[in-house]
């Protein structure tokens, strides 16, 4: 069985037309340094660092695996603390959202949370 999906949506698809599907959530924080065009002031930086919160999900359907990646959430390293965690809880509850709607296709899986 050969699968051409890229997205949670075609995953969620398959189970609800009775497919057994399972997934696995892996979650993390990586750094990226972003560039910056140059603005109207001189203390604009040409770059900046920034964090993104993604969850990789690997989905099996049969002898299939196949893995999508999803950005819950992004800010800078040099937001005050109080920000990332809003940020944080931004992002779970984006994640409870895609988990409900796994859960509502009778998908299996772990819930995690960042």
């Amino acid at each position: 069985m050969a699968i051409e999906f890229g997205r949670i949506e075609d995953f969620i698809a398959l189970a609800r037309e009775g497919k057994n599907v399972h997934a696995e959530v892996d979650l993390r924080k990586q750094v990226v340094t972003q560039k910056v065009h140059p603005g109207d002031t001189e203390d604009m930086k040409t770059e900046i660092d920034v964090y993104l919160l993604i969850g990789a999900y690997t989905f099996w359907i049969e002898k299939e695996v196949r893995q999508v990646s999803k950005v819950y959430m992004y800010g800078s390293l040099e937001e005050p603390p109080n920000v990332f965690w809003t940020n944080v809880n931004i992002a779970n509850a984006r994640l409870k959202m895609d988990y409900q709607r796994l859960k509502d296709a009778k998908m299996t899986f772990e819930e995690k949370y960042f």
